[in-house]
């Protein structure tokens, strides 16, 4: 066999480097590659017994398809030496179909399981190596009726020993599996890319769709695989149109690219030619559709076409004591491949020379003392000439079409503000890998696929107008918290926030522990003075409650459990998905900060093992929860494995027990920064006056008609004023209104209103305490074991177990009682009485 190195043809045109995975893109060496391509095959087979027309007629079809502007050509099965050396003389990378699935009852039959691995080793051998390889696809849409009978985990397993095999034979290959909405569900987080075939025919739905599939993306790329239309059902001028905006679409989303199924309609299938449908750009004799012409049209123009007008955009940088990572994010800034924007860096009273640095760059700086990042924040947007302003931090880089992405987002929907991921470099040392996979980086929440509760300060934009508005940032502000308080209060007044996958930033993770650890303590204090600010978004314990889901990070472990998988009835449904069970609290506890807390409970009540023998046993539960991030790491390690191609076994270990550590000291230093300013569960959420928390019913008698929800807005009002936390019930909640008391207890509303004979409205509330689970099996759990020491004869530790008991008491009243007393009080005002 002639190697790459040896083949004449392959030297025509120069495809190194070969393509490598950089966050949501493909780039070749310092040049992002965007995948213009399309489908070749499969054929019946030639003369040499490869499914593949002769030599030339494939020379000219590569000529061609690289004369139309493709620079990709995807095959169903592994071509021939001779078909690479013609693609790299053409100038065309080509995607490496093995063809797993043409053995379905892989899973039934060891000796055929062994097979296919042998098959693919040889296949990928074949090819290892050659400049023309774009990346492998192990396998193409296996039945989804052969996945629901061998089960999604056994399918996923068998994929992923598929690529370690493939991997071991070309470590630089990039590997992925072609899904399809019937197995979406599929979790392939292991493959270098995410690849789909597609077939939608309303642009509404397709790009819904594709923004669903970059959330199951996440920070790897998006290659659409299969996209089309067949002419002879529905018209070559609608096939031209229909890839027009299929290919627009999936470039405007982010995607690394896409392949146009098929280059002609000469197509041979299951043993016969296809003679019924005609999805090719040309026929079956290489004659050019109208759709070839409207292809290269949209790939030329590709998601941002030059003609159009772009809306001006500031991008503002605030920093302090930046230098070490500026000069990274001015490089990137200055690479942006955007028409029509400015840079404007603040320098927030640095004393390490940041500001020199800046002004090499042609940025406006502007040098203020140090006032926080919301005073720089407000200083930069004063400045600002642009009607959108994009933040991102001194510490990112970003992606050349950062601005593109954001501008097309704000130019297509009504949002005030758009964001997009924020990804850690690969390279920035080990430290820095196990804080990015470690829990309490900046990320997104996202309500839908496309609109975001919040956006991480590291990479967020707003209409300038809509920024001015809502009064800019709070100073009070100065580290963290002030892209969560911005969002809250845009979407307060009504405003929606976007999320682009395209708009990509890369991110400097901290490099040491101890930057690591005063980031999270700046957190915990940010999450407090944010708790001061907005009580109402907290719960009793002290965390944010959020509508969305929180994205990156350690979410995705927690998400990895398989949930529930809609097949529809048989497994008929095109469009499955799979529904993700709520975290359990063994999941959760190992994140929250408060499990240190419980632990020094235990800790303390084993310690009275002292004077009560059976109080020894606190001291494994307390040793328990300290422990559960090694649960953690032992399941994530399960899960992605040691990869000998990327790491060695030892190197994984080690990084692995530094991500632990890191797992064990983040929530410490968030509760040390809560704690340190007065963000406690035991914090009294309701007001110093009491009133005995009692379940009563009181009623208004009025001759006006009013309803229920605009008398519980009015007492909603009313109890805010007066300083109480509200929360609203929810679609299945039996309660309208809760005032909370605390970590122990609140007081609940519930209004009902009817007409009597007279034509009077009598309105009737009912209040009632309502104990939180904690605030009733505390006293009790301590009232059980003062019980059982008195029967034991140990009557000091009763004692201190009764005292224990009788304060849990008392505070589940004080709850109770101090959110009674201002509905009390609210309701009278209204002119409620009993």
């Amino acid at each position: 066999m002639i190697s790459a190195t040896e083949s004449p043809l392959c030297l025509a045109v120069s495809l190194e480097p070969r393509p490598a995975v950089k966050g949501k893109f493909l780039w070749a060496g310092e040049e992002k590659f965007v995948v213009r391509g399309v489908t070749y095959g499969p054929f019946r087979r030639g003369p040499d017994g490869s499914p593949y027309p002769v030599r030339e007629v494939v020379d000219q079809d590569f000529a061609d398809i690289a004369s139309n502007g493709f620079n990709a050509v995807r095959t169903y099965d592994v071509p021939p030496r001779w078909l690479l050396d013609l693609g790299a003389k053409h100038g065309l990378r080509i995607m490496v179909g093995l063809q797993v699935e043409q053995r379905i009852s892989f899973l039934d039959d060891p000796k055929v399981a062994r097979q296919i691995k042998d098959l693919v080793r040889s296949k990928v051998r074949g090819c290892a190596g050659h400049p023309a390889v774009l990346c492998y696809v192990i396998a193409n849409e296996i039945p989804a009726s052969i996945v629901r009978w061998h089960g999604a985990k056994r399918v996923e397993r068998f994929l992923r020993e598929l690529y370690r095999l493939a991997k071991d034979e070309d470590p630089e290959g990039l590997f992925s599996y072609a899904n399809y909405p019937t197995t979406e569900y599929l979790d392939l987080h292991f493959l270098d890319l995410v690849c789909f075939n597609v077939y939608l025919e309303s642009q509404a739905s397709f790009e819904a769709y594709l923004a669903r599939l970059q959330t199951l993306a996440g920070n790897r790329p998006l290659l659409m695989t299969e996209m089309g239309l067949d002419s002879q059902r529905n018209g070559r001028a609608m096939q031209a149109q229909v890839l027009d905006w299929q290919i627009r679409s999936a470039l405007r989303a982010g995607s690394a690219g896409a392949f146009v199924f098929a280059w002609t309609d000469e197509w041979f299938s299951r043993g016969q030619d296809v003679e019924d449908w005609d999805f090719g750009l040309t026929d079956r004799a290489r004659r050019a559709k109208p759709a070839l012409d409207s292809v290269e049209r949209a790939f030329r123009e590709g998601a941002f076409p030059a003609d159009k007008t772009w809306p001006r955009i500031s991008v503002l940088v605030c920093t302090f004591n930046g230098k070490r990572t500026l000069r990274d994010c001015l490089d990137g800034l200055a690479k942006m491949r955007y028409p029509n924007y400015e840079v404007i860096v603040v320098d927030d009273g640095s004393k390490d020379g940041t500001a020199a640095v800046a002004r090499e760059y042609r940025v406006r700086v502007i040098s203020t003392p140090n006032r926080g990042l919301s005073a720089a924040r407000n200083t930069g947007l004063e400045a600002a000439t642009g009607e959108i302003v994009a933040y991102t931090d001194d510490d990112t880089r970003p992606d050349p079409d950062w601005l593109s992405h954001l501008a097309t987002v704000f130019m297509n929907t009504d949002y005030v503000g758009v964001g997009g991921p924020n990804i850690p470099f690969p390279n920035d040392g080990p430290i820095a890998r196990s804080v990015a996979r470690a829990p309490g980086g900046p990320t997104h929440v996202l309500l839908s696929d496309t609109e975001a509760e919040h956006i991480p300060g590291c990479n967020m934009a707003f209409r300038k107008a809509s920024l001015e508005a809502v009064g800019g940032f709070d100073p009070q502000f100065r580290v963290a918290g002030d892209d969560v308080d911005v969002c809250w209060r845009l979407r307060e007044r009504g405003g929606r926030l976007g999320f682009s996958p395209g708009a990509v930033v890369w991110h400097h993770y901290r490099n040491s522990v101890r930057a690591y650890w005063r980031q999270q303590k700046g957190y915990g204090k940010a999450e407090a003075l944010l708790e001061k600010k907005w009580p109402e978004k907290y719960n009793s314990v002290g965390h944010i409650t959020w509508g969305g889901r929180i994205y990156g990070g350690v979410s995705s472990f927690l998400e990895r459990g398989r949930g529930r998988i809609y097949f529809g009835t048989w497994g008929t449904a095109a469009y499955t998905r799979l529904y993700a069970p709520t975290p359990r609290l063994l999941d959760i506890l190992p994140l929250m900060p408060e499990r240190y807390l419980i632990a020094l409970a235990l800790g303390a009540l084993g310690l009275m093992g002292f004077v009560w023998k059976p109080l020894w046993l606190a001291l494994p539960l307390a040793i328990l929860i300290l422990s559960l991030p090694l649960v953690q790491v032992v399941r994530s390690v399960w899960g992605e494995g040691l990869d000998p191609a990327r790491a060695g076994r030892f190197a994984r270990l080690g990084q692995n027990l530094l991500t632990v550590s890191l797992d064990a000291l983040q929530p410490l230093a968030r509760l040390w920064g809560r704690l340190a300013h007065g963000l406690a569960p035991w914090r009294r959420r309701s007001s110093l006056r009491l009133s005995f928390p009692r379940r009563t019913t009181v009623w208004l008698g009025s001759r006006s008609w009013e309803e229920s929800p605009e008398r519980l807005e009015a007492l909603e009002a009313i109890l805010r004023a007066r300083g109480a936390v509200v929360r609203r019930g929810g679609d299945y909640d039996t309660w309208d209104l809760e005032v909370e008391g605390g970590l122990m207890g609140d007081m609940r509303l519930q209004m009902a209103s009817e007409v009597d004979g007279g034509g009077h409205q009598l309105v009737r509330a009912r209040v009632c305490p309502a104990a939180s689970a904690f605030g009733v099996w505390a006293p009790l759990v301590f009232i059980g074991l003062a019980t059982a020491a008195a029967f034991d004869r140990a009557p000091a530790a009763a004692v201190i177990l009764g005292g224990v008991a009788i304060a849990l008491a008392a505070l589940l009243f004080r709850d109770c009682a101090g959110a009674a007393s201002p509905i009390y009080q609210s309701l009278r005002e209204l002119g409620f009485k009993e």
